[in-house]
């Protein structure tokens, strides 16, 4: 218990701590979202539109993660714009601007001499070098998420059910897809930046599908408002203990919270038999 306070008591080891608790209790909210309307595969192009910005950003001397947020926001707006029929996610239109975020980073990188390695490492963030700043952003960010999901429940749970059945209920479909869409986004494209894209994988979708396979087997329990709260609930208990046992054992965080993740949902799919809940 001494040495895991005295790891505790530096400053980078407690702000990493402290921001993956924040996030392992709220993006998995948002993984809820992703997976609930099929948009997995925005997650992806979101990847590609980090590398994009990264490019840029050090092709121009630009604030890093501005860029990186502001081209995921226009791509995205894009794919919502020139998108007809958004019920079945973004499949096409993900793949279209993933091979275009790559060809024009390829471009940007080759014209400018930028070493691709500097704009790949942009995908494994750290939490031990997260400062007071990152860890605000993610905080405000877990805020925004919970605010819009409160005060938005009920259209959220009808765009999750039917989206024609929505439309016919008086609800602006589209607007509120598109507000979706644009808040999973920003989301994952900063908590990406600050995080690394494996540890958003597994905050984002590993404890929403443990919470479904355990929900699955309670008829009473099961439903969207119970999906929400249980997964925030796996996702805390994830980081917390992947934290704590990586920085007692001098273990990489996120491949640690990783495993704990990816091993309570294949044992949730194996008490519950009834296989992958989506």
């Amino acid at each position: 218990m001494d040495k895991l306070a005295m790891l505790f008591a530096l400053p980078p080891v407690l702000r990493g701590f402290i921001a993956l608790l924040i996030s392992g209790a709220c993006f998995p909210l948002c993984g809820v979202m992703v997976l609930r309307l099929n948009l997995v595969p925005l997650r992806y192009m979101l990847m590609h539109g980090v590398i994009l910005g990264g490019a840029v950003a050090l092709a121009f001397s630009l604030p890093l993660v501005p860029v990186t947020v502001l081209i995921n926001v226009l791509l995205v707006c894009a794919m919502v714009l020139y998108t007809k029929d958004s019920s079945f996610g973004f499949g096409g239109a993900s793949a279209a601007s993933m091979v275009l975020s790559m060809a024009l980073a390829s471009l940007v990188m080759h014209v400018k001499d930028v070493p691709a390695k500097d704009a790949l490492n942009l995908l494994w963030g750290s939490p031990f070098a997260l400062t007071k700043t990152d860890v605000a952003i993610l905080l405000l960010l877990s805020i925004l998420l919970i605010v819009y999901i409160i005060n938005n429940f009920k259209t959220i749970i009808a765009l999750f059910y039917n989206q024609e059945i929505a439309f016919s209920l008086g609800i602006n479909v589209r607007a509120h897809y598109a507000g979706m869409v644009l808040l999973i986004a920003l989301v994952i494209a900063l908590a990406m930046k600050l995080l690394g894209a494996f540890l958003i994988d597994a905050l984002l979708v590993l404890p929403v599908l443990a919470a479904a396979s355990f929900l699955q087997r309670s008829n009473k329990l099961h439903g969207i408002k119970n999906l929400f709260i249980v997964s925030g609930i796996l996702g805390f208990f994830f980081t917390l203990a992947g934290y704590v046992l990586a920085v007692v054992c001098n273990l990489p965080p996120g491949a640690v919270i990783a495993f704990i993740a990816g091993i309570i949902y294949v044992v949730s799919i194996i008490v519950n038999r009834k296989g992958c809940p989506f």
